[in-house]
């Protein structure tokens, strides 16, 4: 992994790239990365290879130049905020067909169908976000019945979609690669709409560490399993490691809103990120496991200790991909266990149901209250 211990400016990514592979003498054309200091070289943590390291704020001189800067500045809105993407290729292609979701810029009007959406509500299960949507509908007092809210996405099995007023509510299945997948044509359907000051919340359930199952985590920070701020993403053969803070007055605002709902157990703290359920959170009932009991315990204390609340398999990349393209993210996740006591979740059906409950609950009043429906 990086072996340089520098903190991430929320907009700026590290590009690594084998030594062989950088020119003595870089010409500005064959430059894989615009450099924003000198490239620094470090052994790779896990196997030694010798990388080098470059501290990069807008991709690569290999794609055309794009009017747009890769900067954005996350914790200031003034007037309409619109989503940008991050791609200059876009804007040469006569149709963009958003493959996953069943629609595209030429057989829909998507200014027409989404150009009012203000919240992005997003989770795993396909079921559990249709119960959103509908919960949604109730909460806002819409005139639509509830059996026309269909599926959007009906003519694809990869996601659901939901539209309830100016809340969209997808499904985005399990794991990095699957939300990826989803956020890429979400946010560029989004910037084809010409959606504005568009705030995306990540709804779901997780592995608690150190705090009651119940709990609600709302997350300050997304960290990789090194407990590092960053997300890795591959591409091409670089690795390119992009920051994943999230917005912070959106997550103090959430915060504030869950101390009005009676009981409600809930914290700010970082969830970690991982790229598996079994061996990547440290469990012992996989059909592998490498590990004694007491590396996994001492492995999740130091977690603890780093503020490490809760893991999922998810958040940092919503986080980095958010953050790039200028939208205020949340990831608010209730915990189904301790893991410091057990792996497996034994809960009985009814407690689930009631704890799966809580992000919903949550963000439900957040909405009412941000359109001013709140009693």
């Amino acid at each position: 992994m990086l072996a340089l211990g520098c903190e991430l400016d929320p907009d700026q990514e590290v590009v690594r790239t084998r030594l062989e592979d950088v020119p003595a003498s870089p010409s500005p054309s064959t430059m894989i990365v615009s450099f924003l200091r000198p490239p620094s070289h470090a052994p790779c943590t896990a196997c030694g290879t010798v990388m080098t390291v470059h501290i990069v704020e807008r991709m690569a001189s290999v794609i055309p130049a794009s009017n747009s800067s890769m900067r954005s500045d996350r914790n200031t809105y003034v007037g309409k905020r619109f989503v940008h993407v991050k791609n200059p290729y876009l804007d040469s292609m006569d149709e963009d067909i958003l493959y996953h979701l069943d629609l595209g810029t030429k057989t829909q009007n998507l200014p027409a169908m989404f150009g009012d959406v203000k919240f992005v509500c997003v989770g795993r299960s396909p079921n559990r976000m249709k119960a959103f949507a509908l919960f949604t509908h109730k909460e806002l007092g819409l005139e639509e019945a509830e059996e026309d809210i269909k599926d959007i996405c009906a003519g694809t099995d990869r996601y659901c979609m939901y539209k309830t007023g100016p809340v969209l509510t997808i499904s985005h299945g399990m794991g990095i690669p699957s939300i990826s997948i989803m956020l890429h044509e979400l946010i560029k359907l989004l910037h084809h709409a010409q959606c504005c000051d568009v705030t995306i919340i990540r709804i779901g359930t997780s592995g608690g560490i150190g705090i009651a199952p119940g709990t609600v985590v709302i997350t300050d920070i997304a960290v990789d399993s090194f407990f590092k701020p960053r997300f890795e993403q591959v591409i091409l053969d670089n690795i390119v490691t992009r920051s994943t803070e999230l917005h912070k007055e959106l997550s103090e605002e959430l915060f504030n809103c869950s101390k009005e709902i009676p009981n409600f157990r809930t914290l700010i703290g970082h969830t970690m990120c991982t790229y598996d359920f079994y061996e990547g959170q440290g469990r012992l009932d996989g059909a592998l496991c490498s590990f004694s009991r007491e590396k996994k315990l001492d492995y999740l204390k130091r977690a603890y200790k780093a503020g490490v609340r809760n893991i999922e398999m998810e958040s940092t990349v919503l986080a980095a991909m958010c953050g790039l393209c200028g939208l205020k993210a949340a990831v608010v996740c209730v915990t189904l266990l301790d893991r410091l006591d057990c792996d497996q979740i034994n809960l009985p059906h009814d407690v689930l149901v009631e704890y799966q409950q809580w992000p919903q609950l949550l963000i439900s009043n957040f909405i009412t209250r941000r359109l001013g429906l709140c009693d």
